[in-house]
């Protein structure tokens, strides 16, 4: 049977973790940049990596000595370096943006923005509390919203103009700079 405060629970923190509307100077700066964003993509693919990690996540991480501390503060250097890009202008991740934009809805959109080490964590922390159905439902309309969202970012980037995306991309790279250095004083225990 299905506990709707359970669902409802998981689906509110996973929205938290997730963040995709803190996430939209992000996804539209990579927009402009590679000139196409594929929602369907990058959902489909941070919904498989989040099934995946919800299944198999302490798995996977000790198949290669990892623990679920060592996964957050790599992802809160990737979130780091999203950060910098953000507000000094520069790229680090050319590689994975440049082209169709087919990889930029992989890297950095499904991964690790929707589907990053605090979600993947969260995800763990969450199949010690709560049964696997609620947390799948949960993933499921955190996607759908992921979906609307990234489907919805050209139409907000025409509501923000260009000097309000200048500045929301600006204000959001500090607090993405500030979110990866928490994770980081957080698992490295500095």
């Amino acid at each position: 049977m299905l506990n709707f405060k359970e669902i409802f629970s998981v689906s509110l923190i996973l929205f938290s973790v997730i963040d995709i509307l803190g996430s939209i100077p992000v996804i539209i700066d990579l927009k402009k940049r590679t000139g196409v964003l594929r929602a369907a993509q990058a959902t489909l693919v941070a919904g498989l990596i989040m099934v995946a990690f919800l299944f198999a996540g302490e798995g996977i991480l000790k198949l290669f000595g990892l623990d679920t501390s060592s996964f957050a503060i790599a992802g809160a250097l990737v979130i780091f370096f999203l950060g910098l890009e953000m507000i000094l202008g520069i790229h680090f991740f050319k590689g994975e943006v440049a082209g169709n934009g087919s990889s930029a809805s992989i890297v950095p959109i499904a991964f690790p923005i929707i589907a990053g080490a605090g979600t993947m964590t969260t995800i763990l922390s969450l199949r010690a509390e709560f049964n696997q159905i609620s947390i799948l439902i949960a993933i499921l309309l955190n996607l759908i919203l992921v979906y609307f969202v990234l489907r919805a970012s050209g139409w907000i980037e025409k509501k923000l103009g260009q000097a309000g995306s200048d500045v929301l991309r600006k204000v959001f790279g500090v607090i993405l700079l500030a979110i990866a250095i928490k994770m980081f004083r957080t698992h490295a225990g500095v």
